[in-house]
């Protein structure tokens, strides 16, 4: 009897050694990486890196996949970049002032008034792509995919045409060490800090009154409920792009690194198309909640053209090099001119 209840002990023992040793294969098999985003659910953004982790998880047989915190539930993207160096996720979909903290030749695409059209940012961008890639590699990080939020304008509860128009308002920013601080300093704005979360609140409290965003973002989270105006100046454009850390996308097997990095720029490039049309129809929709379109003048657009080459001129109120600045105005005269 005892003989037997031993034998029964062995096998039930063995089964489940043989079910913690599937259950550890298997997990070593499954890699998952965790993804910020400060996208809402539901936008377009989301929509599309949803696509890509079913796509991801398919084509790699289950041994990559994503796990995405969206809409700014891990907080800012200063955040969300301390979260990525401590472990707590591996991968983020940042901005260009983001991505310039892991490599500070990226902030050359934030200069205010850099370009005039998508063409020039897209010319620029595959210019430059393979030397932002490397910048970021050498820092310990590998870039899935170059996205993009489009051109920022200033958006108000107040009209703002003009540069005097700024001085008397509460002006929004949204890093005390970004551009943005050091032309509101040059303009002598008093600017509030906040981060992209509490805007909302702060438009609502009127603790700000001027907040700046593509057309697209400002629906998103919301703010055009509490806007009024829409200065149509397009001020800077924002691209950015999703990063994972190096350590962690060396882990993924060989063969399916360029499977993951193909899938991602094929759905970011086309990403970027619909983007673009969005942010021409979410204007629309702004305007037909009432938002009004201040045009400022010629005369008013040089005014924030000069006010912001004076804060550029400032010292440390760049982070990328001269010799970086100089390849890129180079390369947009010679593209202005019809060269390629």
């Amino acid at each position: 009897m005892v003989r037997r209840h031993g034998i029964k002990m062995l096998g039930l023992g063995f089964l489940i050694l043989l079910f913690f040793n599937r259950t550890v294969v298997g997990a070593e098999k499954s890699l998952v990486i965790k993804m910020g985003t400060l996208a809402p659910e539901g936008s377009s953004w989301m929509k599309t890196i949803n696509t890509l982790n079913t796509e991801v998880t398919k084509k790699t047989e289950n041994k990559v996949q994503f796990k995405i915190y969206p809409g700014g539930v891990l907080g800012d993207e200063m955040d969300m970049l301390r979260k990525m160096r401590i472990g707590q996720i591996q991968c983020a979909a940042l901005t260009a002032g983001g991505l310039s903290v892991l490599f500070k030749e990226i902030d050359v695409f934030q200069i205010p008034f850099l370009f005039q059209t998508y063409d020039e940012v897209d010319a620029t961008l595959k210019k430059m792509d393979s030397f932002f890639r490397k910048g970021l590699e050498d820092n310990g990080y590998v870039l899935l995919g170059w996205s993009e939020a489009g051109f920022i304008y200033l958006m108000s509860t107040i009209p703002i045409a003009s540069v005097a128009d700024l001085k008397k308002a509460k002006v929004w920013v949204w890093d005390e060490t970004s551009m943005a601080k050091t032309i509101f300093d040059e303009a002598g704005v008093s600017s509030i800090p906040l981060s992209v979360p509490d805007v909302l609140v702060g438009l609502q409290t009127r603790l700000v009154e001027v907040v700046y965003a593509p057309p697209t973002g400002a629906i998103s989270l919301q703010w055009f409920t509490r806007i009024k105006y829409l200065t149509d100046v397009p001020l800077v454009y924002v691209g950015g792009g999703l990063v994972v850390r190096k350590d962690i996308f060396q882990q993924v097997p060989q063969p399916l690194q360029p499977i993951i990095l193909e899938s991602f720029q094929h759905h970011l490039d086309q990403l970027k198309i619909v983007t673009r049309n969005e942010n021409r129809d979410a204007v629309k929709v702004m305007v037909k909640n009432g938002i009004k379109i201040v045009t400022p003048s010629k005369d008013q657009v040089n005014e924030f053209k000069i006010l912001s080459n004076k804060a550029m001129g400032h010292p440390g109120s760049q982070s990328f090099s001269k010799k970086v600045l100089e390849e890129v105005n180079t390369f947009l005269e010679i593209y202005r001119k019809g060269g390629k």
